[in-house]
């Protein structure tokens, strides 16, 4: 009999086992995956952030479905931990802009091969298949395999992540076998993905990328409830980008809100009447269409104009005031009307899992069924972009395996 399974082999499960080997438990590490960590080898664009070099306190305020209970892991298990952790494997570190933490090689492919070097020196055990049920017959547990095999264990620590990135493995099966043994599920939604829009625009405006633009989402009463600056760009059902992913995590629906794009926030409704009346001043010969050239991406004018009402040939001398103005509108509030969330195949994490309050916040186990443990995204907590979630993963991991009992 095993002390220890661990279920599900990404960062979250393979930091489990290891921490939970080096207490001398008899671990084994169940992966239905042909090898552990497939997904971790598609973080940071196959560089893999590992991490954020920040402090505890700058890491919490970067979580945004239940931080306070991610407390106290994080400083059980810091991001330093983790970057002393990868360093004492063998990995060279660096840190990039924003604090974030990759190998020097730029390679995931090599994370995954410490981590999995340090799993076979630990002597884990790893067995191929996937859990199809778990049954408590106290004080062990009997885990049944797809082939219908089954074994016996003392402690489950559950780490089958998410739903996001489906053709990783991550099928949400988790949430199934966790309900089984009387959890509540908070309901799964994509996060960190694209956000979907009926706007007739996207088609023409499909693959455009902009920089430097600020967006507001407020609801069906004009109230605004969200803002941000930096980059989007568009797709053809939606609006993407680091802004957009971001914006996603802030909602469990969008349904109904509307979105606008300012495309000039260094410049208020006044100022900019001014410098587009500067222009045609200067130009009053050069056809609107051209004359906004300096302003705006090609792709981008045919469509302002027409929310403007205006020919795109007409001499800019010609425009009326409140034409002008329409312009000047529709460049501060490029309107779209948002329907939802991309899918799970795009989002770069799961919003949603299993419920914390259920949960022992110190240790990862569960309140509900001694000694079972859980680590990583099948947890209702997530965070934005910048090595945090994967920073969730190794101190939620690192929890659960030292705290398992033999």
């Amino acid at each position: 009999m095993h002390d220890v399974a661990v279920i599900g082999a990404g960062p979250a499960g393979m930091m489990a086992a290891i921490c939970a080997s080096s207490r001398s438990l008899q671990t084994i590490l169940i992966e239905k995956n042909r090898q552990p960590g497939r997904k971790l080898l598609l973080t940071g664009k196959g560089r893999c952030n590992l991490t954020n070099f920040c402090t505890v306190e700058e890491m919490l305020a970067q979580v945004i479905t239940n931080p306070k209970f991610l407390t106290n892991c994080f400083y059980r298990f810091s991001s330093r931990d983790t970057f002393i952790f990868f360093t004492e494997l063998g990995i060279d570190l660096k840190v990039e802009r924003g604090n974030r933490v990759f190998p020097v090689s730029d390679k995931a492919r090599e994370i995954v091969d410490s981590l999995h070097r340090q799993i076979r020196e630990s002597g884990i055990e790893i067995r191929k298949g996937k859990v199809k049920s778990i049954r408590r017959i106290y004080p062990d547990f009997t885990l049944t395999l797809e082939n219908n095999s089954t074994m016996q264990v003392k402690n489950i620590i559950l780490a089958t992540g998410g739903k996001s990135y489906s053709a990783t493995g991550s099928d949400g099966s988790g949430y199934h076998l966790a309900g089984e043994l009387g959890h509540n599920i908070i309901t799964p939604k994509p996060s960190l993905v694209p956000l979907r829009s009926d706007n007739p625009w996207l088609q023409k405006l499909a693959d455009l990328k902009l920089k430097n633009i600020a967006i507001t989402i407020k609801t069906k009463d004009n109230k605004k409830i969200y803002s941000d600056f930096g980059e989007l760009a568009f797709l053809t059902n939606g609006l993407a980008g680091p802004i957009i992913l971001t914006a996603s995590s802030f909602f469990r629906s969008v349904t109904g809100l509307e979105l606008s794009i300012d495309l000039k926030p260094a410049l208020n409704n006044s100022r900019l009447k001014l410098r587009l009346q500067r222009d045609i001043s200067q130009h009053p010969r050069k056809k609107i269409g051209n004359l906004l050239q300096v302003w705006l991406p090609r792709k981008l004018i045919p469509v302002i104009l027409h929310i403007s009402h205006i020919p795109a040939d007409s001499v800019s001398a010609s425009l009326t005031g409140f034409q002008r103005v329409c312009i000047v509108n529709a460049l501060k509030e490029f309107k779209f009307h948002l329907t939802g969330f991309g899918s799970f195949q795009e989002a770069l994490i799961t919003s949603g899992g299993i419920d914390v309050q259920e949960i022992e916040p110190y240790t990862m186990e569960s309140l509900i069924v001694p000694g079972l443990y859980f680590a990583g995204e099948i947890l209702d907590v997530d965070a934005l972009t910048g090595g945090y979630n994967l920073q969730i993963a190794w101190s939620t991991g690192h929890a659960a395996g030292v705290s398992c009992c033999c």
